[in-house]
């Protein structure tokens, strides 16, 4: 029987959705964030491009949330789109606060200047400069910053290489979870479960990308939030709509490698092998165009011409302009072979970002009380069919702000009066068929890249949904029989969030957005979600 520690929230996630949850929590009792490996295990820490935020004189509130409406295809829910872009300047002012030196339009300048004293890059989707960024390494940089400031919280505790398994749940009518209770914590380092009681717990666990072959994602993004809160009892919606960033690096031994969308901004060509343009035949806004439009106008011409691959090309820029804004890249290629300031760069599309999620409101509640969800676990209505670049960041430090203001202004913290039991696994037993797990996560990985990636069919997603269920079948029988482990928990949240990305993708019978399938290539006229009820919700 594992033991029970008590918290007054506890926030599952350790990217900049969570650490700033925690951040704005601080003082409100005791608080536990988890992470599955050490505190940068999170998207944020990879993610290159900036943050958007109307800052320019030339910019306005209406056309960031004009562009942003535009780029989620009919889909966004205006009033998160007006919330978040409205907090833009605050956000960055607190990033600033908190000790993100962002990059300067003059070097010279003093680093606690006015905002519009920072340098801003364009980015696919928006109609004027207002990403603000760290050189080319903007989420590393506001990391490193966040995890310091939670280190040097007291008041937080830290658990590192911890797996959450399932949301604890109490007080039920019929068969409705009533209230979130905790969560089911697997200790890798330990190699067992503790049992974490609270009353509020906020999913930050990102998004789902690593269910596909190739991504820019790093390993921990397994759909972790999104499968436990289904199992909760919580809807999800928009799970149809995975983005693929057009350009991540091509080469064997980078197979991750962001080639960050502030390259196109700055100039970037996107060209065939033999050095031909072929973007503005998809969109008069040629590199600039939306990210699911570059994304499967790539796809489209490797298709066709039998490529493996396209190439983006920033070598017609001054050498000393491309080394001063993409200074990590240019960094990383060499050490590949690649300089970019001489050479085309091979690039491809891969799976990176979840714009569906758990259905939310604009304080991040989701339909079990006392359970939250922010930043990629959520669908907010913030990006509708499609993420315009950077909005990302910027919306997991809103909601980090509005969620953390919502269990304020609950305050007192309820206390939880029903026992909760702790995790018994004396019945199970040891399991040397681990190759099993392995098999059946590279199995799942391959047949979502083919049946449900930037282009779909009817037959691909039927052929995707029977391999899932055979999937399903085989982990059901290991996570009744064997010790748990990091690789069943992710796989298991993995196949359920497959599956769930199937079930959208086959209601939605148009295209719109991410969502492109040959058999229903119109769009209708009314744009309407996608959203699955779980079971135990319907019956209530």
């Amino acid at each position: 029987m594992s033991s029970v520690s008590k918290f007054d929230v506890i926030i599952i996630g350790s990217g900049a959705a969570g650490l700033t949850a925690a951040l704005q929590l601080q003082g409100i009792g005791k608080i536990a964030v988890l992470s599955k490996g050490d505190l940068t295990a999170a998207n944020t820490y990879y993610a290159q491009g900036g943050v958007a935020a109307v800052i320019d004189r030339t910019d306005s509130m209406a056309s960031h949330i004009q562009d942003t409406l535009i780029a989620g295809a009919g889909l966004c829910d205006a009033q998160a789109v007006q919330m978040v872009v409205e907090q833009g300047p605050t956000a960055i002012q607190w990033l600033i606060d908190q000790g993100v030196h962002f990059t300067l339009a003059d070097q010279q300048a003093d680093p606690q200047a006015p905002l519009a004293q920072y340098h801003l890059t364009q980015e696919g989707g928006h109609s004027h400069r207002r990403v603000i960024h760290v050189g080319d390494s903007t989420g590393l940089a506001i990391s490193d910053v966040l995890i310091k400031r939670v280190r040097e919280t007291p008041a937080l505790t830290l658990l590192e290489n911890a797996f959450a398994i399932d949301i604890i749940t109490t007080a039920k009518w019929g068969q409705y979870p009533a209230r979130c209770a905790g969560v089911y914590v697997w200790d890798a380092r330990l190699a067992k479960v503790q049992t974490l009681q609270a009353p509020y717990v906020i999913l930050a666990t990102g998004g789902a990308s690593k269910a596909y072959l190739y991504t820019s994602n790093p390993d921990v993004a397994t759909g972790d939030g999104i499968a436990m809160a289904w199992r909760a009892g919580c809807r999800v919606a928009n799970l149809e709509f995975n983005q693929f960033h057009p350009t991540c690096l091509y080469h064997p031994k980078a197979p991750c490698l962001l080639i960050t969308e502030a390259m196109r901004g700055e100039g970037g060509r996107l060209l065939l092998p033999n050095g031909e343009s072929f973007m503005s035949q998809y969109d008069v806004r040629a590199e600039l165009a939306p990210r699911d439009i570059v994304a499967r106008a790539i796809d489209d011409v490797m298709k066709r011409r039998g490529l493996d691959h396209v190439c983006l090309d920033i070598s017609h820029r001054p050498p000393a302009f491309v080394r001063e804004h993409f200074p990590m890249l240019y960094k990383k290629l060499l050490t590949l072979g690649i300089d970019m300031t001489r050479e085309p760069i091979p690039v491809v599309p891969a799976a990176h970002y979840t714009c569906g999620g758990v259905v939310t409101d604009l304080q991040g509640r989701t339909d079990l009380p006392g359970l939250f969800a922010i930043g990629e676990t959520a669908c907010t209505g913030l990006h509708g069919a499609n993420r315009m670049a950077s909005n990302s960041l910027l919306e997991c430090l809103v909601f980090a702000f509005s969620t953390a203001q919502a269990i304020r202004d609950e305050a007192p913290v309820p206390a939880l009066t029903h026992s909760i039991p702790a995790w018994d696994d004396s019945q199970v037993t040891n399991s040397n068929e681990d190759v099993v797990i392995s098999h059946n996560w590279a199995e799942l990985r391959r047949f979502m890249w083919d049946y449900v990636g930037i282009v779909r069919t009817n037959k691909r997603l039927a052929r995707a949904q029977h391999r899932i269920a055979l999937l399903q079948a085989e982990i059901a029988e290991y996570y009744g029989n064997y010790k748990i482990s990091s690789d069943l928990i992710e796989l298991r949240n993995l196949v359920l969030v497959a599956e769930l990305i199937v079930r959208c993708a086959q209601a939605r019978q148009e295209s719109r957005g991410l969502h492109y399938t040959l058999d229903y290539p119109q769009t209708d006229a009314v744009a309407k979600d996608t959203v699955l009820v779980p079971q135990i919700l319907s019956a209530k």
